[in-house]
This record gives structure tokens, sequence and C-alpha cells, in this order.
């Protein structure tokens, strides 16, 4: 009896496998095989399952002829030629909804950290100061928030806020994506309003370099800026001279232009970018390391995610 092959070239949770045995497809796990000899055997794999160890390109996918599906355990689907994969006849799955809860807390987080200047108040008191004036925060409510991308990560963020008693506006490429509580506006109108700016976008030639200093010189009031989407999305170094000038009052960055790859270290080059060392000495700036959808829960969420969408396949 024949029994359809899947390779895993990424460690997930356990459930994972164990969902995907139920399904009856033999698991191949390949997490440490070099690419060129995972290309020798690719041809025996109906589905692939990654996060972002490699690329999936034009020559990957030519190689791998019984190719039906490519499963990423993440959001996006940046490091796949999408367009060539459907040009095959290739599906593409995604899981957005297994960590949309995870970035929603952790976008929350980084903001109420930002204002209320929690960074730099337990810095101080562990140099032995106890300065209460120059922590004098802001609070959340009667603000308003604009999120960039309203999909599963900026509706989750949109309804945690909706208690804050924030007024909440969205701008995303479709329409009519705005629901109960968010009001959807073009990106004028939310740069005229905003006062905290989140972005929840995919990485597209449409979102690389989308906040640079005309987006900053745009935006009507001082703002607090939140990244948990994508690096590239950022130009640093127009961010920097936003926090600078005081027209950004402070950046929670879970993601950074600097990472070679999605989750790969920024300290992988021998001499740090000027505006990354700025970043991390900063006060009003809090930095994670690409971490917002990586919880204890998420982690098998995502994996379930997976599992259900390759069994509706």
């Amino acid at each position: 009896m024949y029994t359809p092959k899947i390779l895993h070239v990424d460690e997930n949770h356990p459930s994972l496998l164990k969902g995907l045995e139920a399904l009856k497809y033999e698991n191949i796990l390949a997490y440490k095989t070099p690419l060129t000899t995972i290309l020798k055997n690719v041809d025996q794999y109906e589905g692939i399952v990654i996060r972002s160890r490699f690329p999936i390109d034009k020559s990957f996918i030519d190689a791998a002829h019984k190719l039906r599906f490519i499963a990423r355990v993440g959001a996006g689907l940046e490091n796949i030629d999408q367009e060539y994969a459907h040009s095959k006849n290739i599906h593409l799955i995604a899981a957005p909804e297994g960590n949309r809860n995870a970035v929603g807390e952790h976008t929350v987080g980084l903001l109420l950290g930002l204002m209320n200047k929690l960074r730099s108040g337990h810095q101080s008191i562990q140099k032995g100061k106890w300065l209460r004036e120059a922590h004098r925060g802001f609070e959340l409510e009667n603000k308003t928030v604009g999120i960039i991308g309203y999909g599963n990560t900026g509706k989750n963020l949109a309804q945690k806020l909706k208690g804050f008693n924030v007024r909440i506006l969205c701008h995303d490429i479709l329409p009519n994506v705005d629901d109960e509580n968010a009001t959807q506006v073009d990106l004028k109108t939310l740069q005229k309003q905003a006062q905290i700016v989140s972005l929840h976008i995919p990485q597209t030639p449409l979102t690389e370099k989308m906040i640079d200093q005309a987006f900053i010189n745009r935006m009507k009031h001082p703002f607090w800026f939140l990244n948990t989407a994508r690096g590239k999305a950022v130009v640093t170094k127009d961010l920097v001279e936003g926090l600078q000038s005081g027209k950004i009052l402070g950046a929670g960055l879970d993601v950074l232009e600097y990472e070679p790859a999605s989750f790969r270290s920024i300290f992988d080059a021998k001499n740090l970018p000027k505006p990354l060392e700025y970043l991390l000495s900063a006060e009003n700036v809090i930095l994670s390391p690409h971490v917002g959808g990586w919880t204890v829960e998420s982690h098998q969420k995502l994996a379930q995610t997976i599992v259900n969408k390759i069994k509706a396949l």
C-alpha cells in the first residue's frame, strides 16, 4: 500500500508529527540535512513542512516533482516563491491562526511597557536610583490606535485593545475588513489621527520599507510605534531619526531590518550598523528577539493548524 511522504526540514511541536501520522502520512525528518542533500531526494515527497531554514525557490520546486503542498509553520509565506508554486498547482499553507493570540498579547505588552517607561525604570533602579518624575508614564485610555494590516493578528490586537477604551483605526489593502472593534480608513486618515501605530503586515514588495522618513513625516502627532510583523517593512535609519527628533515617542520592535532571515540573529554580522547600535541603547526602545508568536501555547496551536489544513486538502 502506497504511503505518501512528508519532508520536515525544521523541528516543530511533536503533535504535528502525530497528527500527520494519523492522516496516514509518513514523516521524514531532515532537521539538519543540508539543502544539497535534500535536493537529491526531494522528488519523493508529496508535502514539505518548513519554518524558515532556507527559501523554497524555483529550483527547489522544479526538483520536487510530486509536491502537492508546502506548509509553513508560521504566519507568512515570504520564503516561498509563491507565484511559481501556484503555477505548478502546489497548495501553500500557513498558520496565522496559530499564533495570532500570542502576537496580540506580545504587542500589548510592548505598548504598555513603552508608555509606562518600564524598561528605563527597571534599569534606573538596578543602578540604585529612584527617579519617579523621570518615569511618569502615559495612559492608553482615550488614545487613537492605528493598525496597519487587519488580518489575523491585527484583528486580535484590536480585540484586546478595545478593553482599554481606545479608538481604533485600521488600514488594509483589502476592502471591507473592519469589524466592531476597528474602523477602516485610508492611510492618509490614519496618519492624521493615530497616536499609536502597530504593523501587522506580510513581507511583500508593497510593504518593504513602508515605514520610512516620508511616512513618519506624514504623521500629524508624535506617536508610539510597534512592529511585530516583519523587520524589512521599516527603514531603521529613518526610525532612529524619528526617535531622536521626538516624532516617535517610543518603539517596540520584535522584528528588525537586520535579521538575515526570519528568526536569525541580528548579531551574526561582525560590525553592527549604527542605527542598530542606537536601538540597543535607547531608553525609549524595547526589543525582543522575534518571539511575538513564540509561546508555549502557540507552539502547539501552530502545529494543530497545519494538521487541520493538510487534512482539509
